[in-house]
């Protein structure tokens, strides 16, 4: 996405977007304010809150200074916390979050001045692929990026293989001559610069990254869309649900559709598309059976696992397994959208609350309720539950039936829902490796049993006896469905 020097946009003459630096977690207890929190936050606050016309500010002065109060409120009325003015533990949070490197400061969907191409078919060539994907793969993922932008808007885009493109797609390392280096694995994933000569429209990728067709390492689809957004004259938006939301967060390229904030911001630049056919989509997956995840191999994993009824649902990508809690016998995939089609695919999390015969099923900021496969209404939104609005999607949610109780796991810390009461319990988000004994790595998916709690995380099932408070077995997550 693009990269801006702190001192603002005109020197760059539109540079556009950067997914920049990873987060380290925060813990459970309110940070205080250190001074590595304080120096963290003086660095975020001079690369996203200072305009070309104001003063930085590591220029400012001490802490609680006015002017970094300023900005600090600035910050916090941009991603919809609480303004305090105080580097409090959701500000924190924010500001250690994996996110594009574009001043935030505009608040606009438009680039100052409003650059865009003057023409309507755009050229783009990839220059340098990466090694950790196929050509074929990198080459789709590009490809249906830039069409869910000329979905919306009479743009058409052509790809060439030699010479000169509109948009220059390339995967480098370090300092590769646009004055922007790279900074290796799990800080700057990409830069894009907004429409112009030269440099314009260039978008470029770290291939110091784990870049992926799906959710693991970083998916490619979702940055390329981010930076396209960029590369084509959008800045960044306030809405949590859109696309050019300025952090991280994964996009299945399949049946995906742009967000109405990124239409309307996309539209203002170029106009909507004309079509006969009702709104333009990026083409949705064929109709042909996806194929089977091989979760028999040593790294695979599930997204979700969850009791529905009497059988099992474990699911992974495109396919959910259903078996029997006791019986590996008759274990049998089918494609996520022949039993849930408005879910379409990778659910993120899942739970049952068998006493109300209802299962929740999570995907992004948004949650389903069914009774048995049977959907109810519309999907809703996660705040619904009581979430910060900093939480953009669940890792991992289990019902624990003997306290009434669901616990949703996010990152490597957790929340505690009180289902009787219908509220978030006080005093969390707590440390997940803390508080369950013997658990490592960040939860992909929870489920009890028989007074047991499973976690999956990566290739381990933890068995974790919650009597004892510990964990009393580790299995293959594969082992579930009889490898």
């Amino acid at each position: 996405m693009t990269v801006l020097p702190t001192c603002g946009l005109a020197l760059l003459l539109g540079a556009a977007l950067e997914f920049c630096t990873a987060a380290p977690s925060v813990s459970a207890a309110a940070p205080r304010t250190t001074q590595n929190n304080y120096h963290l936050a003086q660095a975020y606050l001079d690369k996203y809150y200072t305009s070309k016309a104001g003063p930085q500010v590591g220029e400012m002065g001490a802490p609680g200074g006015r002017a970094l109060i300023k900005k600090i409120k600035e910050l916090q009325a941009f991603f919809g916390l609480r303004i305090t003015g105080k580097l409090d533990r959701p500000t924190m949070d924010m500001i250690k979050r994996p996110r594009c490197g574009v001043p935030d400061v505009a608040n606009y969907r438009l680039f100052p001045g409003e650059p865009k191409w003057k023409k309507n078919t755009l050229t783009y060539r990839i220059s340098k692929y990466t090694s950790s994907m196929s050509p074929a793969e990198v080459d789709k993922a590009v490809e249906m990026a830039l069409q869910a932008w000329g979905s919306a808007v009479p743009l058409s885009f052509i790809r060439v293989n030699s010479g000169e493109a509109d948009i220059m797609i390339s995967f480098e390392t370090g300092d590769h001559g646009d004055s922007y280096p790279f900074d290796g694995p799990r800080g700057t994933l990409a830069h894009a610069f907004a429409p112009g000569e030269g440099l314009g429209g260039d978008t470029h990728f770290d291939n110091a990254e784990k870049w992926t067709m799906g959710m693991n390492g970083f998916n490619l689809f979702t940055v390329a869309a981010h930076e396209f957004g960029h590369a084509l004259g959008l800045a960044h938006s306030t809405d949590p649900s859109a696309l050019m939301y300025p952090t991280y967060k994964y996009q299945h390229p399949y049946g995906f559709h742009l967000p109405k904030d990124d239409v309307k911001g996309i539209q203002a630049l170029y106009g909507p598309r004309k079509t006969l056919l009702g709104k333009p989509t990026v083409p949705h997956a064929p109709p042909q059976s996806p194929s089977i995840p091989d979760l028999c191999d040593s790294s695979s994993s599930f997204d979700a696992v969850t009791m529905l009824g009497k059988e099992l649902l474990l699911f992974r990508d495109r396919i959910f397994w259903r078996r029997q809690v006791h019986l590996m016998a008759g274990i049998r995939p089918s494609t996520i959208t022949s039993s849930f089609p408005q879910l379409m695919s990778n659910v993120d999390a899942a739970y049952e609350v068998a006493e109300r015969g209802t299962a929740y099923f999570f995907k992004g900021p948004h949650y389903w309720i069914t009774r048995g496969f049977q959907m109810q209404g519309p999907p809703r939104t996660i705040y619904d539950f009581g979430f910060p609005r900093y939480v953009q999607r669940i890792d991992a949610a289990v019902y624990l039936k003997d306290v009434q109780k669901t616990l949703f796991f996010v990152g490597d810390e957790y929340y505690s829902y009180d289902e009787r009461k219908r509220k978030m319990e006080k005093d969390y988000p707590k440390n997940t490796e803390e508080e369950f004994s013997g658990v490592n790595g960040q939860i992909d998916a929870a489920v009890e049993l028989n007074g047991y709690i499973y976690f999956f995380s990566g290739p381990k099932a933890y068995k974790y006896d919650t009597e004892k408070e510990d964990v009393v077995s580790v299995l293959k997550s594969s082992s579930w469905i009889g490898c």
